[in-house]
């Protein structure tokens, strides 16, 4: 053996050699207290004899039940299949508005049509009108939409559709428009809708040359 081999294996043997000796008076202690009939008594919970049987299960699992059936904690809705019955607001309740208590409405609110819906919406109703020729039945169409701001933009795009169509569909829009003011668009925003398209009427030339006549 090499002389490094040596130290190494004399370093073991009196390593084997103290574990043993430990083993032993650790055994001959406890012998000797038990022959003296005392008892050992309670060990500290961090000493090696306080872990040795722990309160907590050694299989790491409960029962297997949720606590208090599922019903209890912080943040919890209850537990499954419970109703509750109405509660009566408290006036004590910092949340609590005496002027808001009283009966709900519920009412169908329809948001406002954007611009880029509009042409999508109002240009196949305008094009079936020249087929169909019933007011009545476009008038209820944009009822159903929340036009808001966006009601000159609908004259100025009946309009422009009538000066890309025949000269029948120039009449039915003007019957449309007449139709429309009061329960649908303002004479306002008929006038508005004129201006806007006279101020386009350079665009309105490439699809239309007869524009400014028609």
């Amino acid at each position: 053996w090499t002389p490094q081999e040596k130290l190494l294996h004399e370093a073991r043997l009196k390593a084997k050699a103290k574990r043993r000796l430990r083993r032993t008076s650790s055994r001959d202690s406890a012998r000797e207290s038990i022959s003296d009939g005392t008892e050992p008594g309670p060990q500290p919970p961090d000493s090696p004899r306080g872990r040795a049987h722990p309160r907590k299960s050694r299989t790491g699992k409960g029962r297997g039940l949720p606590k208090k059936g599922g019903a209890g904690g912080k943040g919890v809705w209850g537990a499954p299949g419970v109703l509750y019955g109405y509660q009566e607001p408290d006036a004590r309740d910092p949340n609590y508005d005496e002027v808001a208590q009283g009966d709900t409405v519920y009412a169908t609110v329809v948001p406002e049509l954007e611009e880029e819906e509009l042409e999508k919406k109002v240009q196949p109703m305008v094009l079936e009108y020249f087929e169909h020729g019933d007011t009545s039945e476009v008038m209820e169409l944009l009822r159903g939409l929340n036009l808001g701001g966006r009601r000159p933009a609908v004259a100025a795009l009946a309009v422009s559709l009538a000066l890309e169509g025949k000269a029948s569909h120039r009449e039915l829009t003007s019957r449309l428009l007449a139709e429309l003011v009061g329960p649908v668009v303002t004479p306002q925003d008929v006038a508005w809708a004129f201006d806007a398209m006279l101020r386009d009427l350079p665009d309105l030339l490439l699809d239309t040359p007869e524009a400014p006549q028609v």
